[in-house]
Formats: C-alpha cells, structure tokens, sequence
C-alpha cells in the first residue's frame, strides 16, 4: 500500500467549512451592504444628498427656505404692498356702496331684540286686545330699537317663524308619507311669493292712493311676516288634536293678527292724514281705510290657504 494511503487512512478525515469572506469595513460614502434600501432621509447616506462646501464640484452651498427668500425680495415685497393696498380699496369701495343695494345698516335696527322682546311680542301677537299703547317710541326722530318698543316692528321673529313653519310643514308631510324634497321647496316657494306679491300690491296701492307715510318696504315684509306665528300654531294643534284643533287654533290666530294689522298700520296710514290735515270722511282718506282694512283682511285668508292642505 503505498505510504500516502497509509497516512491518509491513519489520521482522521478534517471537515472542510466555507471559507468566510471578510467584507470591507464600509466607506463614510459607501452604503451598508445589509441595508435594502437606500437611506435618503440621511445627508450622509448618498453623495449627492450632502451639503457642499463653496466652490466643491460646482454645488451650490444649502441657503434659507424660499418663502424667507421670496420675501427678502424687494420686487415681491412691492407686489406685495400693492396687493394689499388694493385689497384695501376695495373693501372700502364695497363698504361705500353696498347700502345701495343691501340696506345693511337698516337690517341692524331690525334685528336689535331680545329674549324679553320676542316674549312680549308673541305674546302680543296671540292677545292684542289687551294691549293698550300703539305708539311707536322715538328718540330724535329716530324709533329706538325693537328691544327697547314691544310695537317696533323687527325681522328676527319673522324670519324665524318662516323657517318654522317650512320645517313644521316637512313634518306635517312626513306624518302623513306625503314628505319629498321637491314638495317641502313648493312649501316654501309658495309662501315667499305670496309674501312678496302682497308686498308689491301694497307698494302700487300706497302709491296710487298718494299716502305720505313712514311705512319702509322692510316694515311691511316685517308686519306681513307676523302672520307666520299662528300658522305654526295651527298646523302643530292640528297634528296634535286633528281637524278640530287646527280649526280652533287657526280661528283664533286668524282674528288676533287682523286686530294687530288694524292697530298697526291705521298709526301708520290713518295718522299721517290726520297730520295733513285731511278729513275723516274725505274720499282719499276713505281709500286708506279700506286699503288698511284690505291688508289686514288678506292675513287670515293667506295664512289658511298656506296651511289647510297639511292637516288631514
């Protein structure tokens, strides 16, 4: 046998393992080789992401953020300053004009209430022969503010019955399985054009019948809008108590805003041609008695038209 086989079968047989391969201590600008993906949220982690001194491979040097540079700029600060002197003069120029076509300054007076002045107002509007005074306060010529006169007229209780009654009638209908959006927009479409033909009515009966009154356009969609208030009324006692209650509460409604309308706009109209001078029994002065005596008729009417077909 020969002496290699000898020794080969002498010693035992070393296993072999594989060999290690030592990896390279990784660079300050390479990579981790274990890393999956690249760290960009490091300077460090790539080249192209660290800062460069001036000068170095033709880099710009890092420089502050650009609404700092934006605003160091001496043209964007002109544009600026013009912008803002621009928006200036158009919010004076609005302010200057918009009482041609929005009477804000007046709206401010009518919507001057509070919590005691809507609770004497209801009250008023429910039970108005009661009540005594009609006359309306002023303070140099000037009528004070609704809050401090039960009989000012005002905007807050009119437009919050408006919207009442439209929600009180999308209830009516849904008792009743009758509920659409299309029906509750009629509702309500309905009832604001009946407001503002009987406004226009009033308007060309004034004029034709040559009243010289204080009576504003806002006052009248004021006095005509209290007429919301009992229709609520009924249409939630009918709901509640049927037919019967809607009838007995609409009735009594119905003769408490004609007493209101007679009491309210004969000062309105009657008072100034007794100012004039005009007589009681002339003919001009006969026209406006009908004409108050025609608007106040025209409530109870609207107000169960508006209403009878939601009760059943």
């Amino acid at each position: 046998m020969h002496p290699a086989g000898l020794a080969a079968a002498g010693t035992p047989r070393q296993r072999k393992w594989p060999s290690k391969r030592r990896v390279p201590v990784s660079q300050p600008g390479m990579a981790d080789p274990h890393q999956l993906f690249d760290d960009t949220s490091s300077a460090q982690s790539r080249g192209y992401g660290a800062q460069r001194a001036p000068g170095g491979l033709g880099y710009p040097t890092a420089s502050a953020s650009p609404q700092s540079a934006f605003l160091g700029d001496p043209v964007s600060n002109m544009a600026m300053a013009y912008g803002s002197s621009l928006a200036a003069q158009g919010k004076e120029l609005v302010d200057k004009n918009i009482d041609r076509f929005i009477p804000v300054t007046k709206l401010k007076y009518y919507f001057a209430v509070d919590t005691m002045y809507v609770g004497k107002k209801l009250g008023l509007l429910f039970f108005p022969y009661l009540h005594q005074d009609w006359e309306v306060q002023y303070q140099q010529d000037t009528p004070v503010a609704p809050r401090f006169d039960v009989n000012a007229p005002d905007l807050y209780i009119p437009a919050m019955a408006f919207i009442t009654y439209v929600l009180v009638a999308g209830l009516a209908l849904g008792t009743q399985d009758r509920f659409s959006p299309d029906l509750l927009g009629l509702q309500a479409s309905s009832a604001l054009a009946w407001l503002t033909l009987e406004v226009l009515a009033i308007l060309l009966s004034l004029y034709l019948v040559t009243v010289n009154t204080d009576l504003t356009t806002i006052d009248l969609v004021a006095f005509l809008g209290y007429k919301y208030v009992g229709m609520i009324g009924g249409v939630l006692m009918g709901l509640l108590f049927g037919k019967i209650g809607y009838y007995l509460v609409l009735g009594w409604c119905c003769v408490s805003i004609f007493v209101f309308m007679i009491r309210t706009l004969r000062l309105k109209i009657l008072a100034e041609a007794a100012a004039e001078g005009i007589p009681v029994r002339g003919a001009r002065n006969q026209l406006r008695m009908y004409l108050t005596m025609a608007v106040a008729a025209a409530q109870p009417l609207l107000m169960y038209w508006l209403t009878f077909h939601l009760v059943r």
